[in-house]
């Protein structure tokens, strides 16, 4: 079974933190480009975060660069999302995905992430 869960979302205010993990199973992340995504209603899904699957290169969206570290477990099989000092406009559904090609991972298209987690809400607000 391959399969990727989320957890560590919630609710906090601004200027806070929050973890998210994401587990795997069936596959490996050391093996495999992980990325984080994030959506909230009537916007497109944006890539927040990705690492690449060679070495731990990784990519941020510019608005959360310096806020957020993407960064791999192997022992524990997981990837975590750690978001400082979170905004209002960070709030969303954020969901994790695999892609087994190579390379930098931002340029990894959408559609090659071929394995998605069920997401998990993050909800930023005073």
């Amino acid at each position: 079974q391959v399969q990727l869960v989320e957890s560590g979302g919630g609710l906090v205010q601004p200027g806070e933190s929050l973890k998210l993990s994401c587990a795997a199973s069936g596959l490996a992340v050391a093996s495999n480009a992980i990325g984080w995504f994030r959506q909230v209603p009537g916007k497109e899904r944006a890539g927040v975060a990705c690492i690449n699957s060679g070495d731990n290169g990784v990519y941020y969206l510019h608005s959360v660069k310096g806020r957020f570290t993407i960064s791999r477990d192997n022992a524990k099989n997981a990837v975590s999302l750690q978001m400082n000092g979170l905004k209002p406009e960070d709030t969303a559904v954020y969901t994790c995905a695999r892609s087994s090609r190579t390379g930098e991972c931002q340029i990894i298209p959408e559609y090659a992430y071929n394995v998605w987690g069920r997401g998990t809400q993050v909800t930023v607000s005073s």
